[in-house]
């Protein structure tokens, strides 16, 4: 094992503990906020894995969780609107600490990657990954109200 397998066991067993444990306590406002949680440690942690056993591959499965994982937050969180207003979980600063977390791991996987297109697709899954957790941070916390339902 090396430095970068370490680290995704530490993202990987942190964060899904994390979400193993809002899933299985708490009303459903903390288990839409544990799935997102879920969502944010693994695809780090493939980005970590990919980096430590050298396979691209993985960084394909990043860069799809990237775009499909806030997605499906979203549209849990649309459709369990009601429920979701009488109790919002505080979710921004949560989501603000995962996008750091995703920030500096996407900075780190990139620097010890060789130029080319892997580093062009770990920029572009940091980027949806910091991205769709700020945007689904701010949903669940109450933020998104004002969009009309149809």
């Amino acid at each position: 094992m090396n430095g970068w397998t370490w680290t995704a066991a530490v993202v990987l067993g942190c964060g899904l503990a994390g979400a193993l444990w809002g899933v299985t306590t708490g009303p459903l406002a903390r288990r839409v906020a544990a799935q997102n949680l879920a969502t944010a440690a693994i695809c780090p942690g493939l980005l970590l894995l990919a980096q430590g056993y050298d396979r691209p591959s993985y960084i394909d499965l990043a860069l799809v969780l990237a775009v499909l994982g806030p997605v499906g937050t979203l549209v849990f969180a649309r459709l369990l609107a009601d429920e979701l207003t009488a109790a919002a979980p505080a979710a921004e600063y949560a989501g603000r600490c995962l996008a750091a977390l995703g920030g500096g791991v996407v900075l780190a996987v990139c620097a010890a990657a060789d130029p080319g297109r892997e580093t062009l697709k770990i920029l572009v899954t940091g980027a949806l990954l910091i991205g769709g957790n700020l945007v689904v941070s701010r949903a669940l916390s109450g933020g998104l109200r004002e969009v009309p339902r149809g």
